[in-house]
C-alpha cells in the first residue's frame, strides 16, 4: 500500500464494514496493443453475507475498474469463484482458456 501499488475500497453500514474490493497494480511493461506498462489484478471483493445480493460487490467492482479507466489500464484480470463468475461475466469479463500457473517452492 505504501508503494501506491495497491487501491482498496469498502461499504460501510452502520459503521461497520461490510463489502470490500482491491486492485493490484502490476508493472508488466508495455507492449504493442496496449502501451502502458500497467496491469491490474482485482482482489479481495467480498461482501459479507447478510448484506449479499444488494449490489455492493458491483458496486464496488465498478469502482475500481473506473479506475483502472482512469489509469488508462488497458488490462484488468482476477481469479473467480464459481458463486462470483455471473456478477464478472455480467460486467464484461471473458474467461480466458490459455492461463497457467505454477507454484514455485
Amino acid at each position: 500500500m505504501r508503494r501506491g501499488s495497491y487501491l482498496g475500497w469498502l461499504a460501510q453500514e452502520a459503521g461497520q464494514v461490510v463489502a470490500g474490493a482491491g486492485l493490484v497494480l502490476l508493472d508488466w511493461g508495455p507492449t504493442r496493443g496496449e502501451p502502458n506498462p500497467l496491469r491490474a489484478r482485482l482482489v479481495n471483493v467480498y461482501t459479507e453475507p447478510a448484506y449479499r445480493r444488494r449490489g455492493l460487490a458491483r458496486q464496488l467492482v465498478q469502482t475500481a475498474l473506473n479506475e483502472a479507466a482512469r489509469l488508462r489500464i488497458g488490462t484488468v484480470t482476477l481469479g473467480a469463484s464459481a458463486q462470483a463468475s455471473a456478477l464478472y461475466l455480467a460486467l464484461g469479463f471473458q474467461v480466458r482458456e490459455t492461463e497457467m500457473a505454477l507454484k514455485v517452492r
